[in-house]
């Protein structure tokens, strides 16, 4: 707008009724060309220009408010993501404590388990050992019996008479007789 009435303040200066002519003063021409080019290009190139950088200046702007907001959100990301970090470590915390007690536990259960078992053992171990030694007075019991009744069987067929063998059936016969009348 300034070139503009700069451009008409040229052109009121002139003198009326002087004639239309050319004017050959390179300088003077120039400027005027330069002004009446400036105004036409301010003119239309200018609110072209004002309306592009006016779009330029909202879309940074947007984009500032856009970062802003995504900063926030990261922000709110990363808040959320230290507070989940320290719950997860409390709960590390937690599992490693709860372990080293069920480890215990569990050490003193073997303990006592394998206590419980070595005084199973050492009660099946005695009474191993005594059914072992009632079997073996068993079979030397059964050993003797026979030896003896093997000597009395010997005795027997070498001292057997008629007498001798008469007697013992008669004395046998009446120990049979009594039992059974008893």
């Amino acid at each position: 707008m300034e070139v503009i009435m700069m451009i008409l303040t040229l052109f009121t200066n002139l003198p009326l009724g002087e004639e239309f002519g050319f004017n050959t003063n390179i300088l003077e021409t120039n400027i005027i060309n330069l002004a009446v080019v400036l105004g036409v290009v301010i003119s239309f190139v200018g609110d072209a220009l004002k309306s592009l950088l006016e779009n330029r200046k909202q879309t940074i702007l947007k984009n500032l408010l856009e970062a802003e907001q995504r900063a926030i959100e990261a922000e709110e990301k990363l808040t959320k993501a230290q507070m989940q970090l320290e719950n997860a470590k409390q709960k590390a915390l937690e599992i490693r404590e709860q372990s080293f007690l069920t480890a215990e536990q569990e050490k003193k259960l073997c303990i006592r388990q394998a206590e419980q078992d070595a005084q199973r053992l050492e009660t099946l171990k005695y009474e191993t050992l005594a059914f072992q030694q009632k079997k073996i007075i068993n079979q030397l019991s059964q050993q003797v019996v026979k030896l003896a009744l093997n000597q009395v069987r010997e005795k027997l067929n070498t001292k057997l008479e008629k007498t001798f063998h008469t007697s013992v059936n008669n004395f046998n016969i009446v120990l049979f007789t009594n039992y059974k009348m008893k």
